[in-house]
């Protein structure tokens, strides 16, 4: 099973990442989970339902919103028992509305039950975050900026939310700490300055035969002005800037490298961050700020 084929992490800056790597990412967190939520087994089904009883279930939308997770749910589903069979009706990325089936699942009734609760977590919270991402990029219509997440994830579950991000229509930041490098305000503290810490990166990079791109937080305009001192920068964070300094930052960086704002980030505000002329705009909210989408699976 190819990760490219479900459209995860396909920008730019994860292009260094093996695609064996996502889907190991992926499958890790379906053993785990299985782990957590089975156990020594399902108790509940053993001692009511014979191994050789099979069943029919369908994922039953009850909500409004964008799904996610259709194609992860198959990964769990044959994770637990390769002969269930899933019938898809609507894929991710579609819009769904209330009593919308999704898809049917056929085979074994205790396997069915045993991925229940992992498909139904997954994706009520991959189509939350798939539906909220799906907002910001519409508020974003017309303007050049695009939307990206953050490292504000779900500890064990990074690789679904970046996924769902991207189902949305999203784009994905860094994955983790180890494919890009990104120097925020406490590493410029503890460096002892922009300039230091910039010097630092690019000796370390150097120094350990790594092909990382740079990004570097800006506070203040005096910092954009001394970051730009500074070459082979590849993005500049402006981070908490007022309408008036996002627009004079993005003035004063020109086409020198990206812009990206970030900070008091929401519905009412997007719009007019993009309007000042950013590149991006990241949003931690895409991911931690979200209520899942009600879903269930009921036999038929």
């Amino acid at each position: 099973m190819c990760y490219l084929k479900y459209n995860i992490f396909l920008n730019t800056d994860f292009r260094k990442n093996s695609e064996a790597q996502f889907q190991n990412e992926l499958e890790q967190i379906i053993k785990n989970a299985i782990r957590e939520d089975v156990g020594s087994g399902d108790y509940s089904s053993l001692s009511c339902i014979p191994t050789t009883a099979s069943g029919k279930a369908k994922l039953l939308v009850k909500d409004n919103g964008i799904i996610a997770g259709v194609e992860f749910a198959k990964m769990i589903f044959k994770h637990v028992d390769a002969n269930l069979n899933i019938e898809t009706f609507i894929h991710d990325g579609a819009a769904v509305n209330y009593e919308d089936v999704v898809f049917h699942v056929t085979g074994s009734s205790q396997s069915i039950l045993k991925a229940e609760r992992l498909v139904l977590n997954s994706m009520q919270r991959m189509s939350a975050i798939a539906t909220k991402t799906n907002t910001y990029v519409q508020l974003l219509a017309g303007t050049k900026t695009k939307i990206l997440d953050t490292r504000k994830t779900t500890p064990g579950f990074r690789a679904c939310e970046k996924w769902a991000v991207k189902i949305g229509g999203g784009e994905n930041h860094r994955f983790a700490l180890y494919d890009m490098v990104m120097l925020k305000d406490n590493h410029i503290d503890f460096a002892g300055g922009i300039t230091q810490a910039i010097a630092k990166t690019k000796a370390f990079l150097k120094g350990n035969n790594l092909d990382l791109k740079i990004i570097v937080e800006a506070r203040t305009l005096d910092e954009i002005k001394e970051i730009l001192q500074s070459d082979g920068i590849f993005r500049i964070l402006i981070d908490n800037f007022n309408y008036d300094d996002t627009r004079k930052a993005v003035e004063l960086i020109g086409n020198t490298c990206a812009t990206e704002s970030s900070g008091n980030i929401n519905e009412d505000t997007i719009r007019r961050y993009a309007d000042c002329g950013v590149d991006y705009i990241s949003s931690g909210a895409l991911t931690h700020s979200i209520y899942n989408m009600d879903l269930s699976l009921k036999a038929f």
